[in-house]
């Protein structure tokens, strides 16, 4: 998976959009101005969050998962070219749930297309 097919998956998320807060070359994805995927200027890999540090450690111990730079423990780095698409999509939108999940619930029905 590249970075250009990351970007493409975050885009079919409802409320998701880019920035690129921390400099040019940075891919930022945020829901509800919180980061759910993040891919920096170095393009190595795509960073998302995980539901807990147990996680996102048996991930990095099972590889190819690495630590996230710059993140909590909870988050875990899928280098480019080392995890398969599926997997990275399910990661991309299992960090995207965590996120929603912690928003206020106006802005979660909002995003699901309630009032």
């Amino acid at each position: 998976m590249t970075r250009d097919d990351v970007n493409a998956f975050c885009a079919t998320l409802p409320g998701a959009e880019v920035s690129a807060p921390f400099g040019p070359g940075h891919d930022i994805w945020k829901v509800g101005d919180k980061i759910f995927a993040a891919m920096g200027a170095q393009g190595v890999g795509v960073s998302v969050k995980c539901a807990d540090v147990p996680t996102a450690e048996m991930l990095r111990e099972a590889g190819p998962f690495e630590k996230a730079p710059y993140f909590h423990r909870s988050w875990v780095l899928a280098p480019f070219g080392a995890v398969e698409r599926d997997e990275v999509e399910h990661r991309i939108r299992l960090s995207y749930d965590i996120i929603v999940s912690k928003l206020p619930k106006k802005v979660q029905a909002q995003l699901s297309g309630g009032v």
